[in-house]
């Protein structure tokens, strides 16, 4: 068999007419998939230290571009290695196709080295697994998985190909044409029984989920917003959908509402949830929800019923239903009406209060005399100490308000997912892990989108322990020239548990780290730059560096130290602790 007609150049041939422009992964021992695209000169190839930053680098990548990103991967070790990222990319429903090998067939059942069954290992993530086990199949099971990665809702899938495939001759590759994304509407009857609950909605309430990402529904969800005049929410995925300076925008729902805000969604009779499953962060706080009338727009029909029951289901495409909704609307937009004027003045007066205790605009002392830099609102100057939000703030500034924007799950850089604390326009990426919040998701996502972009900012913000769990992405990064900044919140150990802990009155030893750090070593071992800053001057003027280190395709990492009780607002009224209290963090973690 030569070079030229070889399996695995088949495969990549098929994987970039069907629309992929990335392969991640380790290299195999004979020249494999990797090999085979680094020659193709429609895909790039990503070689990874680590399996699982490969799989987080493929939601980086796939989360920027909207186009699917191949894992290439090998039976065994190899395989599971990728299984934390893939229940990642699973729970956020990111297109990822994993291409990886079976032993040869002798070996199956006796003991065949590196043998391992990851159709069954891998089934309750993937939308699909198929084994290849003829040459004639690898053009359709490749197309076809590209297809349900990104078509319905998005997802992990896995083509399996046999080794007896790999040494046969590959038949010829047809040119094809890019998979596309399928589009439909919903039904006109529940079109109709739509728009009659919202018309004779009090204060109809709009959230859009990560869903509205891959159905391009931004555009649409602000039409209907406005149309409806009603305020808009997101989920931790869905944000970016709407600018969240629009005059409608409102934050993020659940866990991440940022008081007043929060009442918006206790009042609420009609809530319109378009593209997300409601996960358990998206209703933790808004216990009334089970009280609203919902309807529920989603791609997927399994989503329906998972959280809570809809009043009206509206399956199909998250933009064309939008659009159906407001078209349906537009002979009697509810926002010409006097009740429409009174809830954008509503929403007016919720933003006024969000920026004045939270915004980067507002004075230099809080509503009940809070100081600056402690959760307050604005900067209180050079050698203010710092905390979480003021970090974020400053961040922001520096960065826009178009960067890509990477989060972990981590206590203290949750303040990042409260708006105006961060505030991301419609142009922004934001990446964030999905309900799993795997630790060490950050920086292999920032680098997997710092690569499909290097035009754009892409920062990101985590603790300590999440950024020590994946210094294994460095490596990669530096060899690439993927200019990353990454504000790391330093509080000595894992906050969430130790957190949860001293709520709980148990001892908190195991979650603080007792051994010298190395992550700032790892940085500059690869030519990266490092700054620990405790002030605002301090931390303004190595944004400044971090922007110039980035410029030139390098890591740049800032460690700012943070106090156990600087607590984000969501997580304090979660626990019982006030959550309009805005600048008193000491009460609910103490």
């Amino acid at each position: 068999m030569t070079t030229e007609n070889h399996p695995w150049n088949l495969v990549a041939a098929t994987l970039a007419d069907a629309g992929c422009d990335s392969v991640f992964g380790l290299p195999s021992d004979e020249p494999g998939l990797m090999d085979a695209a680094g020659g193709h000169p429609g895909l790039r190839v990503v070689g990874v230290r680590d399996q699982r930053v490969g799989a987080c680098a493929a939601i980086g990548h796939a989360a920027v571009t909207g186009r699917p990103a191949v894992l290439a991967v090998n039976s065994g070790p190899s395989f599971t290695n990728t299984l934390t990222g893939l229940l990642e990319a699973s729970s956020l429903g990111a297109p990822v196709v994993v291409v990886t090998t079976r032993v040869p067939v002798a070996g199956i059942g006796r003991g065949g080295f590196q043998y391992t069954d990851q159709a069954a290992v891998i089934g309750p993530l993937a939308k699909w697994t198929f084994l290849v086990e003829s040459p004639l199949q690898l053009t359709w099971a490749l197309r076809r998985a590209v297809h349900l990665a990104v078509n319905g809702s998005p997802g992990v899938v896995l083509v399996e190909i046999a080794d007896e495939v790999l040494r046969a001759p590959a038949p010829e590759a047809a040119p094809a044409l890019p998979v596309r994304r399928t589009r439909g509407g919903a039904a006109a009857e529940d079109v109709d029984r739509a728009v009659a609950l919202l018309t004779t909605a009090r204060l109809p309430l709009v959230v859009a989920g990560g869903g509205c990402k891959p159905a391009g529904a931004g555009a649409a969800v602000r039409r209907l917003a406005e149309t409806l005049a009603a305020p808009v929410f997101t989920t931790a995925a869905g944000r970016g959908t709407l600018d969240e300076e629009h005059p409608l925008a409102c934050g993020l729902v659940g866990l991440y509402a940022t008081p007043p805000a929060d009442t918006l969604l206790a009042e609420a009779d009609v809530v319109l949830v378009v593209g997300s499953r409601l996960e358990e962060t998206a209703r933790m706080g808004w216990d009334s929800l089970q009280d609203k009338r919902l309807i529920h727009v989603d791609i997927d029909p399994d989503v329906f019923l998972t959280a809570v029951e809809p009043e009206v289901a509206l399956l199909g495409d998250a933009a064309v239903v939008a659009d159906q909704l407001t078209d349906a609307l537009a002979a009697a937009p509810p926002a010409a009406t006097e009740e429409g004027a009174r809830r954008r003045a509503e929403v007016a007066a919720v933003r006024a209060t969000l920026h004045a205790r939270y915004g980067t605009t507002a004075g230099s002392e809080a509503p009940g005399g809070s100081r600056p830099g402690h959760g307050g609102p604005g900067h209180g100057g050079p050698g203010t100490p710092l905390t979480a939000p003021a970090a974020l703030r400053l961040l922001q500034e520096s960065v826009t308000r178009e960067a890509t924007l990477v989060q972990e799950n981590g206590l203290h850089d949750m303040w990042g997912y409260h708006y105006p604390v961060v505030s991301v326009s419609d142009r922004a990426r934001v990446i964030t892990p999905g309900e799993q919040t795997m630790v060490g998701f950050g920086l292999p996502a920032a680098l997997g989108a710092a690569l499909a972009d290097p035009t754009r900012r892409t920062v990101l913000v985590c603790g300590d322990g999440a950024f020590e769990m994946s210094l294994a992405a460095l490596p990669t990064a530096a060899e690439h020239g993927a200019g990353i900044t990454a504000l790391v919140l330093d509080n000595g150990g894992y906050g969430w548990p130790r957190f949860v802990r001293s709520d709980e009155g148990a001892p908190d030893t195991l979650t603080r780290f007792t051994a010298p750090s190395h992550s700032e070593a790892a940085v500059r071992a690869g030519g990266g730059w490092t700054a620990r800053c405790a002030t605002e001057g301090e931390l303004a003027a190595a944004l400044e560096t971090a922007a110039k280190v980035t410029a030139e395709g390098r890591t740049a990492v800032i460690t700012v130290p943070v106090r156990d009780d600087d607590v984000p607002v969501g997580v304090r009224g979660l626990f019982g602790g006030s959550p309009t209290a805005h600048g008193d963090v000491q009460g609910a973690a103490a």
